[in-house]
Parts: structure tokens; C-alpha cells; sequence
């Protein structure tokens, strides 16, 4: 039944027109990227997906995807695309991300963290068994009237290993928008505090899309219709300082899922959904030369996907499909896409 569904998904998504959610048809490019594998069908509605790095063999490592409905889940898949595991039901899961090495009960465990959007509540699970580990959830945005969670990025802080949530939510006031949690272990679960508020919004849609560079210490933040938003990561500096603004023009209608590929510690890319447009917008990481706060469009690559919210990358090789590593992103027809690298690098090396 689920390769049925999967199936049809797919044949669905390679009609060169679908309904868009604003009622428009979104043209799908001829030469749009086929993706590599795509996942199997969850049944309601997948949002933003988190790649998690086996610690000794790459090739077994996996997706973690969402599963945004009242009774939705973070789903497990392999990098064929087959589902491994569901979570614990959660209510409306919206976007996750993934970090390493949590320090609970004196030991250290992989994690997954994710917004539960009509619980007002981030969870925490363990990896890769997807077991929860936060005692029923974390409230965030306590003693706000405007909470709703939906993005979350993790920030590793390099010099003591220390990790961060920055948590979003469906609307809230500029200059607070944001709230960075640091999480730590109490005996067998993990728990949160805030630690600082921040970021700006013009207040024309909602903020979701966040991601993090824990090497160069900075969060970007789409806020939507808007621009990509610019900040320092680490809360300890107590800079809140906007560094950056862009990404301002291109845009069919919304910026939306963030992903960073690193080519050394301090090279790459900065992939943003244009949602509506089915297509990426590729930025260098480090900037521009003598002016690292300056983000000029390097590409605009068409994708399979269809309306993406969000989307993560590595460039570790995981094996002979994915050597310089993968891009995954989220796709109407409650998949996910998988893409080789290097598919993308030849799109951005073309321009």
C-alpha cells in the first residue's frame, strides 16, 4: 500500500503543472532536476526534512522527516527513500533539525529536535532509535500570547560543545520574534532554557525557515516575502545585531527552507526555497570577496519539487549515490526529494 501511494506521488509530480495552494498553477521547468530517489508517502503532509550522519558507516545513514498533521510523526527513512520508523504521535510537527552529542545521564546522544505546533512545545528524541527523551515536551514562548511554534535550528557552539534551539513561530513581535533555548540533560531527559530573544520581522507573512552555521557562528531566517535574515549564533556574545539583509528580489512570493553546504569550513552555499517558482536560489556562504555580509545570487536552479518548505544538505559521501554528499528536500505529494550533489554543483557551475 505504501509503495502504491509513493508511486502515485511521484507520477503526479512530473506533470509539467500542478495546483499551487494559492489556487495558481506552478509551472514545473523542463529542465528542472530528476531527483535522485524519492521517499516513500507519509499520509498527511510532509514539511521539512534533517539529515543525520551515521557515526561509522555514512552509507547507513538517515532522514528525518515531518509529518505535519493533528495526529503527524517524525519519520525515519534510509537514503533509498524507504521509511525505517515512526515516532511517537505528535500534534502537527513542523519543522526539525539534528545535532550531536547531548550530554544525558553522562552520556552523549545524537538528537532530534522538533516544533509541536498545538502543543506549544518543542520535542527532543534520541538518534537514530527516534525514542522521545523530554518527558511529553518542552513549552516554549511561556507567557507570550503569540506562540505556535513552527522552525527550530540547533547550534553547536564550537568551543564547548554546548547546543542551542532557535525556535520560530507563526507570528510574533519584532525584535523578539525568536527565542534561543539551550538544552541540556536532567538525569534521563533532556530539559530547555532561554536563554535570549531575537530577530526582526516586517511583518508581511510568518518566519519558519531557520538554519544555523555552527562554524562561522551565524543563524539565517527567511522572513517570508521579506528577505533572509542575518544574526550571530552564539548567545554568550549578547550581540543582537542585524548583520545582513537578502535575498530581497527574485522571489516569486516566499523564501522559505534554508540549507548550507560547506565546501571547507568556511566555503559554500546558502540554498533558499523559492517556493511558489519550484526552484533554489543559490548564495555563496562566505559572502562576497572583502564583504562577507553581502550575498550576491549565484544560481536559480529548478527542482522536481513542488511548493518546498524545507530542504537540508551534507557534504559528507555517503556513499556511491551521494559521494559529495546529498540534498533533500520537501515536496507536495507528502515526499521527499533526494538529490546527488553534484547535480547541483553543475547547475551552479553552469552560470
Amino acid at each position: 500500500m505504501m509503495k502504491n501511494k509513493s508511486l502515485v506521488a511521484f507520477l503526479l509530480l512530473t506533470l509539467s503543472f500542478m495546483a499551487c495552494k494559492d489556487g495558481k498553477l506552478a509551472p514545473v521547468a523542463p529542465n528542472a532536476l530528476k531527483p535522485t530517489a524519492v521517499t516513500e508517502a507519509l499520509p498527511h503532509d510532509t514539511d521539512d526534512p534533517s539529515i543525520w550522519i551515521h557515526p561509522t558507516d555514512a552509507s547507513k545513514s538517515i532522514i528525518v522527516g515531518t509529518d505535519k498533521d493533528t495526529d503527524g510523526a517524525l519519520y525515519a527513512f534510509d537514503l533509498n527513500g524507504k521509511i525505517l520508523k515512526k515516532s511517537i504521535v505528535l500534534q502537527r510537527p513542523n519543522n526539525v533539525d539534528i545535532a550531536y552529542g547531548l550530554l544525558i545521564d553522562g552520556k552523549k546522544v545524537d538528537i532530534a529536535v522538533t516544533t509541536e505546533r498545538e502543543t506549544n512545545k518543542i520535542r527532543i528524541f534520541s538518534l537514530p532509535d527516534l525514542e522521545p527523551i523530554d518527558n511529553g515536551g518542552i513549552p516554549v514562548f511561556e507567557g507570550d500570547t503569540e506562540r505556535d511554534p513552527m522552525g527550530v535550528a540547533l547550534y553547536t557552539r564550537p568551543s564547548d560543545k554546548k547546543i542551542f534551539a532557535v525556535v520560530g513561530r507563526k507570528t510574533g513581535p519584532s525584535g523578539s520574534y525568536l527565542w534561543q533555548y539551550e538544552l541540556s540533560g536532567n538525569g534521563k531527559a533532556a530539559v530547555a532554557k532561554v536563554v535570549r530573544k531575537f530577530g526582526n520581522y516586517s511583518g508581511k507573512k510568518e518566519i519558519e525557515a531557520i538554519a544555523v552555521d555552527n562554524e562561522l557562528g551565524f543563524v539565517y531566517y527567511c522572513d517570508e516575502q521579506f528577505g533572509i535574515r542575518k544574526y550571530k549564533a552564539d548567545p554568550s556574545l549578547n550581540d543582537n545585531k542585524e548583520l545582513a539583509i537578502f535575498g530581497k528580489t527574485g522571489f516569486k512570493a516566499d523564501n522559505e527552507g534554508i540549507a548550507i553546504y560547506k565546501k571547507t569550513d568556511s566555503t559554500g552555499y546558502i540554498l533558499v526555497s523559492n517556493q511558489q517558482a519550484n526552484t533554489f536560489m543559490v548564495y555563496p556562504r562566505e559572502g562576497s570577496k572583502g564583504k562577507p555580509n553581502e550575498y550576491p545570487l549565484l544560481a536559480e536552479i529548478p527542482t522536481s519539487t513542488i511548493e518546498c518548505d524545507g530542504a537540508d544538505v551534507t557534504n559528507v559521501n555517503l556513499g556511491p549515490k551521494y559521494k559529495n554528499g546529498l540534498f533533500v528536500a520537501m515536496s507536495n505529494g507528502m515526499t521527499f526529494h533526494y538529490y546527488t550533489w553534484d547535480l547541483i554543483q553543475k547547475r551552479i557551475d553552469k552560470k
